[in-house]
């Protein structure tokens, strides 16, 4: 098998550069699994003995700390397919395939240009040629199983997370005006100013009807409204800020606040580009919904009444309104005219 691998390495192929491509999927995984970091760049040692020079061999590693699940934010291998398709490549070295690659697309289409391009891929078992029908069937089937390993791995923790939600006691990022005592349960924040702004935030929108409306109160009766910070050096710490609509629209609709435990409100799909689209799904779709969990603000009817208000207010059309909220100015209907021939709705411009 040694002589069969090693008559794969041709005068062609040591012509051209070894690259070694090494990964790890954390930084947590960077600092604690030195062990695996130091056999991927021990591979160098492996193209030294196959022929190739000490400097032929590039490492790429810029990739470390990077998850293998898409080559979108990975520049290290997307550096690594360009060299091989420009035919600087005379072997692609990793670990193992799920250091390259964990997904079946960017792994197949690695083995494409490499077959292409006349360039061997070598890993932890041996060398290989994507140009040969036997070998780009075992990287392939190699790959799929990378693959599927991401897979369970995933639904493993994901599962254990879906059930701790079931019954409410997974400990999730609280909105502001509630943390946890000493014992994980949830209460209201003991802080009473915080309280205080979030039960005069309900009780203005009560009054005004509009979410606007209850920012413009507080502005004008100097109002602040607290913010926790999340991230960074000075997490943890409340600050005092004006309130703006889109925290105030966030508010309304956040069922926390009516004592409610939930989770899964959210589906969040990968684009081809890389970014995440995030879509809000309808109560009945929600992974867990528990009312009267803990202390709250308003109740869940009230909560209901204000998504109500909110969808009465909305001024683009929408299946099954047939009001809107007046709005400022002089005109008479405004907000409330509907088009006699369409059935969108009027609005008014000032010139």
């Amino acid at each position: 098998m040694m002589g069969e691998q090693h008559a794969k390495i041709q005068a062609r192929h040591l012509k051209r550069n070894a690259y070694l491509y090494v990964r790890q999927s954390t930084l947590r995984q960077v600092l604690e699994n030195s062990e695996s970091t130091k056999r991927q760049y021990d591979l160098r040692e492996r193209a030294l003995a196959l022929g190739w020079r000490l400097d032929q061999v590039v490492v790429i590693d810029s990739d470390l700390g990077q998850s293998g699940a898409s080559a979108v934010d990975r520049e290290g291998f997307q550096r690594l397919v360009s060299e091989v398709g420009l035919g600087r490549a005379g072997i692609v070295m990793g670990l193992e395939v799920s250091r390259l690659a964990r997904n079946s697309t960017d792994w197949h289409r690695l083995l494409e240009i490499c077959a292409l391009a006349d360039t061997l891929i070598l890993d932890e078992d041996g060398v290989y040629d994507p140009a040969h029908f036997n070998d780009r069937l075992l990287l392939g089937l190699k790959g799929t199983m990378s693959e599927a390993e991401l897979h369970v791995l995933q639904a493993r923790l994901r599962g254990g997370i879906l059930n701790k939600a079931r019954r409410g006691e997974l400990e999730i990022r609280l909105p502001i005006g509630f943390d946890y005592d000493p014992a994980g349960r949830v209460r209201l924040d003991p802080d009473v100013r915080v309280q205080e702004s979030l039960r005069q935030f309900f009780r203005t929108f009560r009054r005004t009807g509009s979410a606007t409306a209850t920012v413009k109160a507080f502005r004008a009766e100097g109002l602040s409204f607290p913010h926790r910070i999340y991230r960074g050096p000075q997490t943890g710490e409340l600050l005092w800020t004006d309130l703006e609509q889109p925290r105030a629209l966030w508010l309304l609709h956040h069922p926390r606040y009516t004592g409610a435990f939930c989770f899964g409100r959210t589906r969040v799909r990968k684009q081809p580009d890389g970014s995440h689209r995030h879509q809000r799904l309808p109560s009945e779709e929600w992974v867990a919904l528990i009312r009267d969990a803990h202390a709250g603000y308003i109740t869940w009817d009230e909560y209901e009444e204000n998504l109500r208000i909110l969808r009465d207010n909305a001024q683009a059309p929408a299946t099954g309104r047939d009001r809107g909220t007046p709005r400022e100015g002089p005109a008479l209907l405004q907000g409330l005219a509907l088009c006699a021939k369409c059935g969108d709705r009027m609005t008014v411009r000032y010139h």
